[in-house]
């Protein structure tokens, strides 16, 4: 598949909260079951879509992060969010989509080449990317583990008040 990657642009928007959707509604559903109830809820309390779509669409405004688009037969398939953080010598893929349509096609793959191209001629040695260790968040484990991303373990607790 011929894969073209651009800076995402504000007609961009609906397309890229649309592969959000669609991406990520299996994997909250999967992923809910393994997070505390409480913990949850707080995050998430209209629900995971509201407040994930709010989130993608500050990204256009946020000046720490730069977004891209992947496309295929000129339509957009993918979105990546991309961070430097010069004081680590490191680069954060801090999101990253391919509609579900067209996972497993090399779209993830090629946006995080890209990644790793800007993060070197930006002069920086590191790239890193965070996902979840629940159920829902498996395969983006794999496809981070198979670009050969080392796994940092993190352990992340939550109390109820």
């Amino acid at each position: 598949m011929m894969v073209d990657i651009r800076p995402a642009a504000l007609c961009d928007k609906d397309q890229i909260l649309l592969i959000a959707k669609k991406a990520w509604a299996p994997v909250m559903t999967k992923m809910k079951p393994d997070v505390p109830g409480f913990a949850f809820e707080a995050f998430y309390p209209q629900g995971w879509w509201p407040r994930q779509s709010m989130d993608i669409t500050a990204l256009f405004q946020d000046m720490q992060t730069e977004l891209f688009v992947a496309l295929s037969d000129g339509t957009v398939r993918g979105f990546m969010g991309l961070r430097q953080h010069p004081d680590d010598s490191m680069a954060e893929i801090y999101i990253l989509g391919v509609d579900p349509d067209y996972q497993r096609q090399g779209l993830a793959t090629a946006l995080m080449h890209f990644a790793e191209l800007q993060t070197r001629q930006n002069g920086l040695s590191m790239l890193m990317v965070e996902t979840g260790g629940d159920l829902g968040h498996a395969a983006s484990r794999s496809a981070y583990e198979a670009f050969g991303f080392e796994r940092w373990p993190v352990a992340r607790y939550f109390r109820r008040l």
